[in-house]
């Protein structure tokens, strides 16, 4: 266990600079929930996955918006992708640049798509900037609440093991009444 701590002690920030960079949020996420356990500082995890963040996608934005969409084209694996994100883009314009964060399976070709699409660069970086606080708010928060409640239930466990009992005498009998009763309805 001490190999274990010591391993997230020292790779645990770099695995949060690199989570963040691409699709991280379960990385986020753990770590946020480590620092709620006390193995990680969540000050420090929210400063780097914000950085790590904020320039990789920058940086992406900076390709599309040089290369265009002539640099999509040469990747034809990523046509559905960036079609995907490009209709997102065309419908919700801000907000989708606000929020592309969160959603599944455009995170990474999202800058791309948008620094293609031709949205001016100052906007864009300050669109990101905001974009990457909300979601470092956000990954992080959700993350150590988290980690707050789980570390909340095993301290009062004997409290909770009354209830998990309780539920689970519950949903046998529920399980039970109704398995007899499709027994009964099929035999009439």
């Amino acid at each position: 266990m001490d190999a274990l701590i010591n391993f997230i002690e020292n790779w645990g920030y770099l695995a949060v600079l690199l989570g963040s960079m691409v699709e991280g949020e379960s990385v986020i996420l753990t770590a946020s929930f480590l620092a709620a356990q006390g193995y990680l500082s969540i000050s420090k995890v929210m400063i780097i996955a914000f950085l790590g963040t904020l320039f990789a996608d920058q940086g992406l934005f900076f390709v599309g918006h040089r290369f265009g969409a002539s640099f999509l084209e040469r990747f034809p694996r990523l046509n559905k992708t960036a079609n995907r994100a490009f209709s997102l883009l065309q419908k919700w314009g801000t907000l989708y640049i606000l929020l592309f964060r969160f959603v599944y399976g455009v995170r990474i070709i999202s800058p791309l798509v948008i620094g293609a699409s031709g949205i001016p660069v100052r906007r864009f970086v300050l669109l990101n900037f905001i974009a990457a606080i909300i979601w470092t708010i956000v990954s992080c928060t959700l993350g150590y609440m988290l980690g707050e409640a789980v570390q909340h239930v095993i301290m009062n466990f004997k409290v909770y093991q009354f209830y998990f009992l309780g539920a689970l005498l519950i949903i046998i009998a529920v399980v039970s009444l109704y398995v007899r009763y499709r027994k009964k309805k099929k035999g009439a």
